[in-house]
């Protein structure tokens, strides 16, 4: 007989101990900012204590999965919140950054076997990174620090 996990609410809940990582670009600040402070006040609101959350700061999207790494191998986090925004221009450039953050990120999470959630917007305008980040679209900081909550718990849960 096989056990199915329910989420009977819809507020994940924390591991008892469990500490968090909230990684962040500096490049595009005020969206990103306004990403962590959606990370921030779902953690809170989630009942995760302020003092169980870290958060560092990298140059850009590119160097997130290097500090991400580095977090995991600690086995310090229950999960590990990755936060950015990389917008289109008129180069390739775009592509290079947002693409290879993402597999560096999964490469992470696979590598070390933390949670490591992808908040990196990639976005074609700057109007659409404020969107997700506190305006029409939510916040999108919320929705990876919920799920970081959830995935943690969920690991605690699985056969290692």
């Amino acid at each position: 007989m096989s056990r199915q996990r329910v989420q009977t609410d819809a507020t994940p809940r924390s591991p008892p101990g469990a500490r968090y990582a909230i990684v962040a670009s500096r490049w595009n600040a005020e969206v990103v900012d306004a990403l962590v402070d959606g990370a921030r006040h779902a953690f809170a609101e989630c009942g995760v204590a302020d003092e169980t959350i870290d958060v560092f700061r990298a140059p850009g999207a590119w160097e997130l999965p290097m500090v991400t790494g580095r977090l995991a191998a600690s086995k310090a986090y229950a999960a590990i919140v990755a936060l950015g925004c990389v917008v289109r221009g008129d180069t390739r450039h775009y592509e290079h950054v947002a693409d290879e953050c993402a597999r560096g990120l999964m490469r992470v999470a696979l590598d070390h076997g933390v949670p490591v959630l992808n908040g990196v917007l990639a976005v074609e305008r700057e109007a659409d990174a404020r969107a997700r980040a506190g305006g029409a679209l939510g916040n999108k900081g919320a929705d990876v620090a919920r799920a970081a909550i959830e995935m943690a718990a969920l690991m605690q849960e699985l056969p290692r």
